[in-house]
């Protein structure tokens, strides 16, 4: 894969469940802690490095508010060795309306 990709919230779902994708949040932490995908990892520029290091052979899904800087991230990515990158299309948002009751609160 040479460029990231959108995926909208059902194929993301379906993958999570079956543990295809690792799961790269690029909100503050704040508005991480208010509600994120289960398993997901809270990016910054400290753990950026460790995450696609550990990642490297993985799928990888990058969320962000609306699904327009998860983009820019999921390239940058893939830049860095990750081996596939998906942008969640609609981003949080769109996944806090569809599966609200999916979303893990806190740490």
């Amino acid at each position: 894969m040479s460029e990231c990709q959108n995926i909208n919230i059902n194929d993301a779902h379906q993958r999570l469940t079956t543990g295809e994708l690792a799961v790269a949040d690029i909100r503050d932490p704040q508005t991480f802690q208010q509600g994120h995908i289960a398993g997901a990892v809270n990016i910054n520029n400290d753990n950026l490095g460790d995450f696609i290091n550990d990642n490297a052979d993985k799928a990888v899904l990058v969320v962000c508010y609306h699904g327009v800087s998860s983009q820019r991230a999921a390239q940058y990515m893939l830049e860095q060795g990750v081996a596939e990158a998906y942008s969640l299309s609609g981003g949080m948002t769109a996944w806090a309306e569809t599966l609200a009751d999916e979303l893990i609160v806190g740490a």
